[in-house]
């Protein structure tokens, strides 16, 4: 099984979807990411989603859309969402390709700053393929790859986010406390653990936070 991380961005600056674009306009909410969603029987789509932000606003754009059959919140400063909304045709079609292809997303699907979504689909090249082949016949969407390899059944999407060898430094600092309050170990002590210079450790651990905090972050 292979892995995919792309950036799906909509055309013409607008949203995948009508009530996408009402929320992406409406600058008291942020969202987040999405943890799932699925096409279900009757055609609608069910979404599971994060945000912050006023969630009053959130409910009154909700209750306005004629294409929102019901929702919910729940939580204060990082809130969930459950909708269940009608889709447009163009996400229909993709919701029914990966309901009916091996392509399975690896969630969350996390929103950008700009508000594109960063997916990472699993499958093989053939289900990737098809993806493509879908995506190039639509003229209101874009992919951009940004990472492709081998999936293992043990490895997080964090671990996909770092290289090995960062992920080797990362752990040293953590074991030798180079993490804790106060500080115990230094790069120094991790240097010596994991073969390289000091210079070099703190090198890869800026590379690792400044990866999982824009992960974070976005």
């Amino acid at each position: 099984m292979r892995y995919l991380t792309v950036l799906v961005k909509p055309g013409g600056g607008s949203a995948f979807h009508p009530l996408g674009q009402k929320l992406t306009e409406e600058s008291a909410i942020e969202r987040r990411a999405i943890h799932h969603v699925e096409l279900l029987g009757d055609e609608t789509v069910l979404l599971f989603a994060e945000a912050s932000g006023d969630q009053e606003r959130y409910r009154q754009i909700m209750e306005g859309s004629p294409h929102v059959l019901n929702y919910l919140t729940a939580g204060e400063d990082r809130w969930m969402a459950v909708s269940q909304f009608e889709p447009t045709e163009e996400l229909r079609h993709a919701l029914e390709l990966q309901r009916e292809s091996l392509l399975v997303v690896d969630t969350p699907i996390h929103f950008t700053s700009d508000d594109n979504l960063k997916v990472t689909y699993l499958g093989t090249d053939e289900t990737f393929r098809r993806q493509s082949e879908f995506v190039d016949e639509r003229e209101n969407t874009t992919f951009e790859i940004i990472d492709m390899g081998d999936f293992e059944a043990d490895t997080s999407s964090f671990g996909r986010m770092i290289t090995a060898r960062q992920e080797e430094v990362l752990e040293a600092a953590v074991e030798l406390e180079y993490y804790s309050e106060p500080r115990q170990g230094s790069l120094e002590d991790v240097a010596e653990v994991v073969g390289i210079s000091p210079g070099t450790v703190g090198e890869h651990l800026r590379k690792v936070e400044e990866r999982v905090f824009t992960e974070l972050v976005r």
